[in-house]
């Protein structure tokens, strides 16, 4: 049978209700009878809610087949499908995704088509179809649908036979290359295959040669680094384990460092250079433990990790680090991670910092120094004044030993005393300005650390500047920014306890915004908890698909329902899908 456009739906986005919120979509199609111009970034009528998902010149028109339609009736035991259920632009007969591949090409009525991508599956087709596991079963039985790129505009129309014109390059499938991204057990050949098919979009590709590095390095382990970046190496312990206080030092008025060594007879294991450990201290002997992520501010050790902490005004933790705790005092402590580290290659190095945002970046500068770097190494850093310049004569002596290191140093309001020349070398705050006056190279690797308007500022100023995504690298203190797709910005408050009655559940706590609340089942998943907490998160399919809510489990063990396609890497969990079998900390 010639396949056929059976029909053409379209729709713009509109506001829908869940779960409380309110979704931006455009996955609501409607048939129409009339003929229709498609044109490279869409067909008239028609548009998307979300075009960082769909859209766009790789994805202006999704396809799904009347065949899967018949297989979901079954399977879901459903009898009350119309065209357009799916989200898709054209609903056809033929075409499966199995036997269809990336890089084939169709004329359709007047327009030509090109195969760019599999469908990407967010929650969103949940909502539509009434069945939150949507997104998991569409990839899981290999019937996710595709994309068509349009090679040449023209009018379609419901009956337009569906002519193939051209064969793609590899010869590999719809169905295939989904499942080399999304499921396990994908073969070398087959990741090098996707990976050098020229029509494959460029979104598809990045994660086809992410997943062909972590083959080379990393090993299973890692997780699916096509879809999560890179957290680092697995932690080298699970939980916290006893580390003793060896030394205290004040680097300035306002930062302490601390040296811990190992309570107990196992060594330590030596951190990447910009990597983080999680302290758990009890401020208070009959309240819960206070848990804070600290960058590692030294050279890698593996008889010792420091730790240098900021006094914060009305801050828990630090006013207890800096009055109460001494030399022999035993603190609760999580193995280094973090993916914010020093590249291993010969690349220009950019390390530029402010405030106690210095710690992961010294450490770097640490390590270029321990190897006598000939890499060109720049080091920018912002403090208000001496007094709240931490660091400075230990920075200096750094970079005075590595033969081709500058240094460049700004205070925000310097004191009458201060001495420009000698102790900073210019008024003023540290922007992409600053870096083309004093002439830092433009193709260096960037590391940033600081406070959130400092990273806001320099990240938008290197992007306007030129610089490479992929070569701007940068460190946060506290919870990260929030990815959640469609849903209509709202006010947020600080995170809190769920409203109502407390859980009798396990503990869980969140590290990074100082957050511990007892688990209550009725939210059916630790995302549906942490975004009860108002705990910024991350998230798209909500089923254990896309890894966008990967995130650290510090301590403890999940359970999964459903069980994610894929694993995550060793020593994170899947919000979306996990529940606590046990008191757990969260890297969130």
């Amino acid at each position: 049978m010639a396949a056929k456009l059976v029909s053409l739906n379209v729709g713009l986005p509109r506001d829908v209700a869940w779960r409380g919120k309110t979704v931006r979509t455009g996955i609501w199609k409607n048939p129409v009878q009339s003929r229709l111009m498609v044109r490279r970034l869409n067909i008239d009528g028609d548009g998307q809610g979300d075009l960082g998902g769909h859209g766009g010149p790789n994805r202006p028109v999704f396809v799904y087949q009347l065949d899967s339609y018949r297989y979901w009736e079954r399977e879901l035991s459903r009898s009350d499908f119309s065209y357009g259920q799916f989200g898709e632009n054209f609903t056809i007969e033929g075409l499966p995704d199995d036997e269809v591949c990336i890089g084939d090409r169709f004329r359709i009525g007047g327009a030509l088509f090109e195969i760019s991508q599999p469908r990407v599956t967010c929650y969103r087709v949940g909502i539509r179809m009434d069945e939150p596991r949507m997104a998991a079963l569409l990839v899981a039985q290999h019937r996710p649908g595709f994309y068509f790129r349009v090679l040449e505009e023209g009018e379609v129309g419901a009956g337009d036979e569906i002519i193939k014109v051209a064969d793609g390059a590899e010869r590999m499938s719809v169905a295939e290359i989904d499942g080399a991204l999304y499921l396990r057990g994908h073969t070398r050949d087959q990741l090098e295959r996707a990976w050098r098919i020229p029509p494959l979009s460029a979104g598809w590709k990045e994660s086809f040669q992410a997943l062909l590095e972590q083959e080379d390095t990393a090993g299973a382990a890692a997780g699916n680094a096509g879809l999560a970046p890179s957290s680092g190496p697995p932690p080298a312990w699970v939980g916290f384990r006893p580390l003793r206080v060896s030394r205290i030092e004040k680097e300035s008025a306002t930062v302490k460092s601390f040296s811990l060594m190992p309570a107990d007879d196992r060594p330590l294991v030596a951190a990447l250079p910009g990597q983080f450990i999680i302290l758990r201290i009890k401020p208070n002997a009959d309240g819960p433990p206070v848990l804070r992520n600290y960058s590692l501010s030294d050279l890698p050790s593996d008889d010792h990790y420091r730790v240098s902490v900021k006094l914060e005004e009305n801050g828990a933790a630090s006013t207890y680090l800096h009055t109460h705790v001494g030399v022999g005092d035993v603190l609760g402590v999580a193995a280094p991670r973090g993916a914010f580290t020093l590249g291993p290659d010969g690349k220009k190095v950019v390390l530029i910092s402010a405030g106690v945002g210095v710690t992961p970046v010294l450490a770097m500068l640490h390590a270029l120094a321990a190897e006598a770097s000939p890499r060109e190494i720049w080091w920018l850093y912002g403090a208000r004044n001496r007094d709240d310049h931490p660091f400075a004569e230990e920075a200096l002596n750094l970079i005075k030993s590595l033969p081709s290191a500058k240094s460049y140093v700004e205070y925000s309001r310097p004191g009458l005393e201060d001495r420009v020349g000698l102790d900073f070398d210019a008024a003023g705050r540290i922007g992409t300005e600053v870096l083309q006056k004093i002439g830092v190279p433009h193709d260096a690797d960037f590391y940033l650390c600081g406070p959130a308007a400092f990273m806001d500022d320099l990240t938008a100023g290197l992007k306007a500047w030129g610089v490479a995504d992929d070569r701007v690298h940068g460190e946060i203190f506290g919870p990260s920014k929030a990815i959640t797709p469609g849903i209509a910005d709202a006010p947020h408050a600080p995170p809190h306890a769920p409203v109502g009655p407390a859980g009798i559940g396990p503990q869980i706590s969140f590290a990074r915004s100082g957050l511990n609340a007892r688990w209550d089942p009725k939210f059916g998943s630790l995302l549906d908890f942490a975004e009860a907490c108002e705990v910024p998160v991350r998230w798209s399919c909500r089923t254990g698909v896309c890894h966008m809510c990967e995130s650290g489990l510090i301590s403890g063990n999940v359970k999964y329902q459903p069980d994610p396609l894929d694993p995550p890497a060793q020593g994170n969990l899947l919000l979306c899908c996990a529940q606590p079998a046990g008191d757990i900390v969260l890297d969130l």
